[in-house]
């Protein structure tokens, strides 16, 4: 079976996995939530997790004009140095989780 893309999955499917690790360290899907929409625009209550990742990012309804400011490394690819756009907002995501599980207070993560 040939491997899905990330860009193909459904935010169903990667949402959980992101509050999971975000709850295992001591951090609470809110605070998930309120970084996804400080960085996307999304109102949380309301969306639509039958979207796949790109839908997700394509439709956004404000990218935060600051989500340049997110610098670091995921998975050892610094995300500052993604040339994709998409993939690139994929590991925004990926890194403000990141920060949160780390302990990082939330004034630092929001920049």
């Amino acid at each position: 079976m040939p491997r899905q893309s990330v860009f193909d999955m459904k935010l169903s499917k990667v949402y959980p996995l992101l509050v999971k690790k975000a709850e295992r360290k001591g951090r609470t899907r809110e605070e998930v939530d309120r970084v996804t929409a400080w960085l996307t625009g999304y109102d949380m209550e309301a969306l639509d997790l039958d979207v796949t990742y790109r839908e997700f990012f394509d439709r956004a309804p404000a990218m935060n004009p600051r989500a340049s400011l997110i610098k670091g490394s995921v998975c050892g690819i610094k995300v500052e140095e993604i040339e994709d756009p998409l993939m690139q907002k994929i590991r925004w995501l990926d890194k403000l989780v990141d920060e949160l599980a780390k302990g990082k207070p939330m004034e630092k993560i929001l920049r």
